[in-house]
């Protein structure tokens, strides 16, 4: 136990540069060299089990297409029953004459040469017709030994021959040829189609070659060798073709037939099995290849790696007690700071120092507190800036102008003795001022403000009679949302300044669109338009930073000031204008409910 307490004791008491340097070995040299072993071993590991599930489904597809293969010759005797000539001479009785039977024989020997022989199957060696007329051959290379069915039948004596159709292996007979041609012989019974009785056996000699065909078309690889062989262990076909017809000792000893296992000999020598047999014919198909060649590329992988390794960790370890020895004093300066800050002091300021993370740390740390009292004074004068433009939008919300126009056309109506239209006017006056002069939230019902400009329209409307024409399109849309107070009534009034001047009937349109989450009102008059330069003047004060200068000019900036205050840049005003095509602007406000407008009123209660 005191052991155990020193030790620990000692530890803690380590400087904290031997500790990041024993840290690192611990942490990145040891794990990264039992990674890098279980991740050989599983790469080796997964290679093995990918191919042993690869290779048997192309083994798989190559005992299909070898099966294939044999159908189509399989159906190569039909050409005999679809002949009538040849049908006619097995039908016909035993001979009793030597030389009709030789006549006969040209006839079916040419017709098998040009049949089988002389066709597009030209692994097919020799063709024979056992019959119980006689027995015919027809050949490509010399043969000797053909025994099957116990020699030639004798001739003019009748026989039964069951002619059933099989595969004969050479083991089975004694045939062969001069040049030593592998083969298996296909035998097939020729058939009556009209009574069903049994004319002969043709079997046809077929040489092996075209199981190399399918063999290449499935798998090339050189380092692998693929055989093919029966359930005993007789081998049909192997690239050493000194190995054909030998038995394959080993098959006693295969743990398995259909899938994949590793083989370990004596001379420490992997070798990976994958076998698969045939469905029809029970051909075992084998492909063996060693397993150096399978990892070859990750052993290379592993070699460089464990040689960049060593390479890696005698460079870091040295570079990790330089860094140790370089980041325990910046460390140090940077918590001393952190310290100060703590205690309120955010005039501090960090010594530069180095570039690698712990000064980039510091760095970041500094910019921190830079960005920190910026924002301190943005939002201050943000709020100054609000305040401000409040008071600058109440003193323009009515112009002094309007009032005396519409006070001097009350008294005109008044004098004219129509009494229910100048208390009309009253009214509405009455109202437009109540809208202006009351206190509140800064966003009003979006319906709210559309009556206030419906007022001022209608006051305009009764001074001017048949001179002003204004239409509202899409009122319907808007009538659960909400604004900010007198974003229309400026720009209307703009639209007044310059159109009655100008024109003989002002129209303006007021519509109201719903696009992607944003309201657009766009305010349309037909009056005189405004000239390129003025439009380059007037789009400079709404793009500057300073939105509440009174040099600005126009109620068009307090609008658009106030809108991207109270939301963001995206939003605001744009104008359209020709000169004397009329103008346009559109107003663009989030859709304010909801959440949304949740959002904002909390925002303006703080």
């Amino acid at each position: 136990m005191i052991f155990n307490n020193i030790i620990t004791r000692k530890i803690k008491d380590t400087p904290l540069k031997i500790k990041l340097v024993i840290t690192y070995i611990l942490l990145t040299a040891i794990p990264m060299a039992i990674i890098g072993y279980i991740t050989y071993k599983e790469n080796t590991k997964a290679i093995e089990e990918q191919v042993g599930e690869y290779i048997p489904r192309l083994l798989h597809q190559a005992n299909i297409n070898i099966e294939n293969e044999l159908l189509q010759l399989n159906e190569l005797p039909e050409a005999i029953s679809n002949s009538s000539d040849i049908m006619a001479i097995l039908r016909s009785n035993p001979y009793k004459d030597k030389s009709q039977y030789l006549k006969d024989q040209y006839t079916i020997e040419s017709f098998l040469a040009k049949t089988y022989l002389d066709s597009k199957s030209s692994e097919i060696i020799g063709a024979f017709l056992l019959t119980n007329k006689g027995n015919y051959s027809s050949v490509k290379i010399p043969y000797t030994g053909f025994d099957l069915n116990k020699s030639k039948i004798p001739f003019g004596e009748m026989h039964e021959l069951s002619g059933t159709s099989q595969i004969v292996l050479p083991n089975e007979i004694t045939l062969s040829f001069q040049d030593n041609s592998n083969f298996i012989l296909l035998v097939n019974e020729i058939k009556d189609v009209e009574n069903r009785k049994s004319l002969g056996t043709l079997a046809l000699a077929v040489k092996v070659s075209f199981i190399e065909d399918i063999l290449n078309d499935i798998d090339k690889e050189e380092r692998a060798t693929m055989w093919v062989m029966d359930q005993n262990g007789y081998i049909i076909f192997h690239p050493k073709e000194s190995l054909i017809g030998t038995v394959d000792q080993e098959i006693t000893s295969y743990p398995l037939i259909n899938g994949s296992f590793r083989t370990t000999y004596s001379n420490k020598k992997n070798i990976l099995y994958s076998l698969n047999q045939s469905e029809e014919n029970r051909w075992i198909l084998v492909h063996s290849i060693p397993m150096q060649y399978l990892t070859e590329r990750t052993d290379a992988v592993r070699n460089v790696t464990i040689i960049i390794f060593l390479l890696l960790i005698i460079a870091t370890t040295i570079l990790s007690v330089f860094t140790a020895w370089s980041v325990t004093k910046p460390l140090q300066t940077l918590s001393k700071v952190m310290k100060k800050v703590e205690k309120g002091n955010l005039h501090i300021s960090i010594p530069p120092g180095n570039k690698d993370e712990v000064g980039v740390l510091a760095d970041t740390f500094q910019s921190m507190l830079n960005q920190l009292r910026q924002l301190i004074k943005e939002n201050y004068e943000n709020e100054l800036k609000q305040r401000d433009a409040k008071i600058y939008a109440l003193q323009s919300q009515i112009n002094p102008h309007f009032m005396y126009n519409t006070l001097e056309t009350i008294g005109a109506v008044i004098e004219e003795e129509e009494s229910e239209l100048a208390l009309e006017m009253v009214v509405i006056l009455g109202e437009m001022l109540r809208y202006s002069l009351s206190e509140g939230k800064r966003l009003v019902p979006l319906q709210v403000e559309i009556n206030h400009i419906k007022n001022y329209l209608t006051l305009q409307k009764i001074r001017f009679e048949d001179r002003v024409h204004f239409f509202f399109e899409g009122e319907d849309l808007i009538g659960k949302y909400y604004s900010p107070k007198f974003i229309i009534q400026p720009i209307v009034e703009n639209s007044f300044k310059y159109g009655m001047s100008s024109r003989k009937v002002l129209s303006i349109s007021i519509k109201f669109e719903i696009q992607q989450h944003t309201l657009h009102i766009t305010v349309s008059d037909n009056g005189p338009g405004i000239d390129s330069s003025r439009m380059v003047e007037i789009q400079q004060s709404l793009n500057e930073i300073d939105y509440f200068s009174k040099e600005s000019g126009l109620g068009l900036v307090n609008v658009n000031a106030r809108i991207k205050m109270l939301f963001n840049e995206n939003y605001g005003l744009s104008l359209q204008s020709e000169n004397g095509e009329g103008t346009t602007i559109n107003i663009s406000i989030p859709l304010l409910e909801g959440e949304c407008l949740n959002k904002y009123q909390s925002l303006e209660e703080r």
